[in-house]
């Protein structure tokens, strides 16, 4: 993987975009940490990408509730238990 700070990608673009053309993918960092990735597309993948992006991140944000369930105990709920959680915190919200 290539890895260009932020500042790399404001002081020397077009280093950093040859580099995406050659490699397909950027990572940009901030801070010393990863913050962005940079994928190379066109119009006639614009949409395959789009739509695979959105659902690995959807992916991601389940298994990590999923797992949240387990730490919490809560993976073994009935619905009826599901059911009456959903109800108190809408309760909470409307106070």
């Amino acid at each position: 993987m290539n890895f260009y700070t932020v500042r790399d990608l404001r002081t020397h673009p077009r280093k950093v975009w040859e580099k995406l053309s050659e490699v397909h993918e950027v990572i940009i960092t901030n801070n010393g940490k990863p913050s962005a990735l940079m994928i190379e597309i066109d119009d006639e993948n614009l949409e395959d990408i789009l739509a695979s992006v959105r659902q690995s991140m959807t992916m991601r944000a389940v298994n990590k509730l999923r797992l949240s369930s387990l730490r919490n105990g809560k993976a073994d709920m009935t619905m009826d238990e599901i059911n009456a959680e959903i109800s108190r915190v809408r309760q909470e919200k409307q106070k």
